[in-house]
């Protein structure tokens, strides 16, 4: 062997030296990090499961992340206040906030600092309702009786409570007007049950806890919007008219029962908004309004449907319908606070969900022609 191989050679062997020290190295990061984890998991589970004790803690201010850990195995509420230091610094919760509490043994560290963090007992989640945008008082219903203990005919029956409709109007003044309450409308709720997902702390959740649960996030949300831009005014028939809360969440469930794309969503309610303005106003001739009408959820509707004598029925009534058809998300609420200034009248969507707009009817028969009877 060569002096030039002795060399390679020991180089060869350096090389995996090194290599078997790093793995090795690796291997005793991950095992050490894997029990310092488990070590600290352990340490962050309840001190007392089962306990049923409240005990008020104060939680003074500037107090830092090692002082209140220390506080808290003090006082009996954790097994080890350094654990719980470490908890926070790990999960960069830094914002505490000083005041009074009533802290329980049975809590984890989870429970203990997302309570601080917010300056409010944290309760666990039982029940998580997702409602998608787009879904009427029915399908709510069902998702209700989906994913929580609530029985789908009991939450109908409950938005058709005119007690329980008149109550929520004195509760929610601002938002909820006797509109609702309107002989033409289905549900008087309809629209107005925020689309979200809903994180339920009850076990055995209340419908009408539930259902302002979702009214606040409309007020929150949808309503703020609608306040913000300090009324909202349509052209109708040739003069300028101002439109109510209840027509806007109406409006904005037509956009979103139309809307393929996100990027179509203002042009539609462009469309809408071009149809009234016309002296006398143009029908807004939506699909979805008849469906609505006939209570069926079927993909296509068929031009005997068209026919039917329904106030939702938009080809056979002009302006709006007596209320909401669906609940609206937020694109489609802001894209119907701003929509886009077009000359459309009409629009169409291809097999592929793609929409397809034109200003005069000889355009719109051309893009059914091309977009529609073609394929």
């Amino acid at each position: 062997m060569s002096k030039y191989d002795d060399i390679k050679f020991s180089k060869t062997v350096s090389s995996y030296l090194s290599l078997f020290v790093i793995a090795a190295l690796a291997v005793i990061f991950i095992v050490a990090a894997f029990f310092i984890y488990m070590y600290i998991k352990s340490g962050s589970e309840p001190l007392d499961p089962n306990s049923t004790e409240m005990k008020n803690v104060t939680i003074e201010q500037g107090s830092s992340a090692g002082m209140i850990g220390d506080q808290l195995e003090r006082e009996g509420i954790i097994r080890n206040g350094t654990m719980f230091e470490y908890f926070l610094k790990l999960n960069s919760i830094t914002n505490y906030h000083a005041g009074d509490y009533e802290l329980s043994p049975s809590m984890d560290f989870e429970q203990i600092a997302k309570t601080l963090e917010t300056g409010r007992v944290y309760e666990e989640v039982h029940h998580r309702l997702t409602i998608p945008e787009g879904y009427a008082i029915e399908q709510i219903a069902e998702q209700a009786d989906e994913q929580l203990p609530i029985v789908a005919d009991r939450f109908l029956e409950l938005m058709e409570d005119e007690e329980f409709i008149k109550s929520l109007i004195e509760d929610y003044p601002d938002m909820l007007s006797e509109d609702i309450l309107s002989d033409d409308i289905k549900y008087p709720l309809e629209g107005y049950l925020y689309p979200a997902t809903y994180d339920i702390t009850e076990e055995e959740p209340e419908i009408e806890t539930l259902v302002r649960q979702m009214l606040d996030a409309t007020r929150n949300n949808t309503y703020s919007v609608f306040q913000s831009g300090n009324g909202y005014s349509i052209n109708f028939e040739g003069e300028s008219e101002e439109l109510s809360f209840h027509e806007f969440l109406t409006l904005s469930s037509l956009v979103e029962k139309e809307a393929t794309s996100l990027a179509d969503r203002s042009k539609i309610a462009s469309v809408f908004l071009n149809r009234m303005s016309e002296t006398p106003s143009m029908p807004l001739q939506t699909d979805p309004t008849v469906l609505y009408a006939l209570g069926e959820h079927q993909e296509r509707t068929l031009f005997e449907d068209l026919e039917v004598e329904d106030p939702y029925n938009t080809y056979i009534h002009t302006g709006l319908p007596p209320g909401p058809i669906a609940s609206p998300g937020m694109e489609s609420v802001q894209s119907t606070m701003n929509p886009s200034n077009t000359d459309y009248y009409y629009f169409l969507a291809d097999s592929e969900g793609n929409n397809h707009f034109a200003e005069t009817f000889e355009e719109h028969v051309e893009n059914r022609e091309k977009y529609i009877n073609n394929n």
